[in-house]
């Protein structure tokens, strides 16, 4: 069966090292029927046209800070029947495209939504949730092997993250595509919103896995400690708007304006900020939520038909192996898995030493999936932080941990 044509759109601003490593990710898909929107800054297009396959790519300039403005932008150009959305400083697994859009076999699946991995690569950001009246999320108990599909009852959504979802494209049209009003923040939980009660199911796949990172950003500093809540406050005030009945939103932002504080005081005690610049980001996040007030918004004007046929990347049929090595000989075995992936195959590398010390994972520039660890060191957070077990034990372990989103063959 032929695969149902997507379109992946990236959406990328400051951050022009962090986008040719999502690409160099893509690069690897198994999925043969794909293309790529790149809206950029100027340096952003710079980094996507540096990359061997960079003809294969839609370049769209754009630098301006309005994440839904930008989202709607690729949607214009991309002509897949489905468009799928990841963000910059996240890395799809080799299989992530054909689990994700799997569900949209059923007619009635309107939007897909996988899970995301943070920045150690195996500890999870995200799994499945749903959202309240009030937009607010809640974590939601699914099947952890296969997709569910969802519809929610009157008055609440399924979420999907924005760094990991997929919309059939005409509904996303009918709908007015994403609202510019969200500059930065909710905008994917509005769209949620609106496709909830035009009464759209939605599919939660797990397999469908992302490695999200949270780079540095005008709003946020690598450790993930705020530089500013303008957008939060101003966002939060257009979708109260939009969406919470009258006589339950000053309760919420009294409520969601606390959280906010708190928050910031743990970053004050962990030495993140100071004083004073708690004092200054709550000043921020009340004049969002004051300007948001009285925002303009509503749905975008957007054509039915794409501004560009579609444009197919050049996938290539991969083998993907498991390799193993320790530290000493780790530099050198390195060298060798990055060449088997310049030779086209996709390449996981696990370096265990005699130790218990906690399992890392990382996609490295060199487009090799290494993870790092001790033998007796536990992947996932909640295992015992010592087990005793012996290299070839551990090493079948992890490559059963990750056979299916990486495509590995079973034996």
């Amino acid at each position: 069966m032929t695969d149902l044509p997507v379109s992946i759109v990236i959406v990328s601003r400051g951050r022009p090292d962090a986008l040719k490593r999502c690409l160099l990710g893509i690069s690897q898909l198994q999925y043969f029927n794909f293309e790529v929107v790149v809206v950029a800054d100027p340096r952003g297009i710079e980094a996507a046209q540096s990359m061997a396959f960079s003809d294969d790519l839609k370049l769209l300039p754009f630098d301006k800070a309005n994440i839904a403005v930008a989202r709607n932008m690729g949607l214009t150009q991309a002509a897949g029947e489905v468009i799928a959305f990841i963000d910059d400083d996240a890395v799809p697994e080799p299989q992530w495209l054909r689990y994700l859009v799997a569900p949209a076999v059923q007619s009635d699946v309107a939007a897909m939504g996988g899970f995301v991995r943070g920045r150690n690569g195996i500890s999870f950001q995200w799994k499945a949730r749903s959202l309240d009246a009030l937009g607010e999320a809640h974590d939601l108990d699914i099947d952890p092997q296969q997709a569910s599909i969802l519809t929610p009852p009157k008055g609440r959504a399924i979420k999907t993250e924005g760094t990991n979802m997929a919309f059939r494209r005409n509904v996303l049209i009918d709908l007015g595509g994403f609202d510019p009003a969200f500059h930065y923040f909710l905008d994917e939980t509005d769209l949620n919103m609106r496709l909830a009660r035009a009464g759209h199911a939605t599919a939660i796949v797990p397999l469908a896995e992302v490695h999200h990172g949270f780079a540095a950003n005008p709003l946020r500093t690598q450790n993930r400690v705020p530089r500013d809540l303008f957008d939060i406050g101003a966002s939060w005030a257009v979708f109260q708007r939009k969406h919470v009945v009258e006589d339950a939103r000053a309760h919420q932002w009294r409520r969601l304006r606390t959280n906010e504080r708190q928050r910031l005081l743990r970053y004050l005690v962990s030495g993140g900020l100071e004083p004073r610049d708690v004092r200054h980001l709550m000043g921020r996040l009340d004049y969002g939520f004051n300007e948001g007030s009285h925002r303009a918004f509503g749905q975008s004007n957007l054509a039915a038909h794409p501004a560009a046929p579609f444009k197919p990347f050049t996938s290539i049929r991969r083998n993907s192996v498991f390799l193993s090595t320790r530290p000493m000989w780790a530099k050198k075995d390195h060298t060798n898995a990055a060449d088997r992936v310049k030779n086209g195959e996709i390449v996981t590398m696990l370096s265990l030493s005699r130790t218990a010390i906690f399992h890392q994972l990382k996609f490295n520039e060199d487009g090799v999936w290494v993870q790092s660890g001790g033998i007796f060191g536990k992947t996932k957070r909640n295992e015992p932080i010592f087990s005793m077990t012996t290299r070839s034990r551990r090493l079948e372990k992890e490559r059963g941990r990750v056979a299916r989103q990486r495509g590995l063959s079973e034996d």
